[in-house]
């Protein structure tokens, strides 16, 4: 039986009731699952244990949305408060520095805090360098530049990344690229994403362009279209390339 947000991951048979689940799976299905599963579990995506998609989670939890707002609010208060650029982006670097050194204490992967350190680090040379404030931010419009040109590739040779993504935790592997309505979907799900990462620069460019007047509120719409806008806008592509229920098999024994 087939859950409103995707096959029901007790079920052997995942996204493909017609597959026999006493047939194992070919060499080269299992390979390329396996590749979709990596990708997916590479790009942070995560499943709670009913087969949903775990937002928060995916995300980064609690901690990683933290490791990614507090630097820039700490920069954004301390040069409010001093109005000393150089104090400030230190006082940023220190707080990326302690999230790193908290994940080296509670032995958990790396890779975001070092992440995050690195984006820190390139965004306080490039406003030292400056002198602008404001150039604390302008390294995430590239990188939303970056990821909107990749989405949209992938559109276009239809492999689009929603499904990679949601086809691992829907237990749909790559099965859903031979069905035109589910790769559709798929492709929709992937222009929800491209269209949030769009309207932050829609919002966040002409407020960078107000040098040190805009500061203020270029920073609080970074901290509201970050993580927030993120996992809005991945629920919303959830939603929206869910499967049809499929119908219930007529039971074989007598009422």
């Amino acid at each position: 039986m087939t859950s409103a947000n995707g096959p029901d991951p007790k079920d052997p048979a995942g996204a493909n009731p017609a597959a026999d689940p006493a047939q194992p799976p070919s060499p080269e299905a299992q390979t390329m699952a396996g590749l979709a599963a990596g990708y997916a579990e590479k790009a942070g995506l995560h499943r709670n244990s009913s087969g949903h998609v775990d937002l928060l989670k995916s995300a980064g939890g609690v901690q990683g949305i933290a490791e990614s707002i507090l630097p820039g609010l700490v920069f954004l208060v301390a040069f409010t408060i001093t109005r000393d650029l150089t104090a400030s982006l230190v006082a940023a670097l220190a707080v990326a520095a302690v999230f790193t050194v908290a994940r080296l204490i509670q032995k958990r992967p790396l890779t975001q805090a070092l992440a995050g350190v690195v984006g820190v680090g390139i965004s306080a040379w490039l406003a030292n360098t400056t002198g602008k404030a404001e150039d604390f931010y302008v390294l995430g419009f590239f990188t939303n530049i970056a990821y909107i040109a990749g989405m949209v590739l992938s559109i276009v040779l239809k492999w689009p990344i929603a499904g990679l993504l949601f086809g691992f935790v829907r237990n749909e592997g790559l099965d859903w690229r031979k069905d035109p309505e589910r790769l559709r979907a798929y492709r929709l799900g992937t222009w929800i994403v491209v269209a949030v990462l769009a309207l932050r620069l829609v919002v966040q460019v002409p407020l960078y362009f107000m040098g040190e007047a805009g500061l203020t509120a270029l920073a609080t719409t970074r901290l509201i279209m970050g993580a927030p806008l993120y996992i809005l806008g991945l629920w919303v592509a959830w939603l929206v390339t869910k499967p049809a229920p499929q119908p219930s098999k007529p039971s074989s024994s007598a009422d």
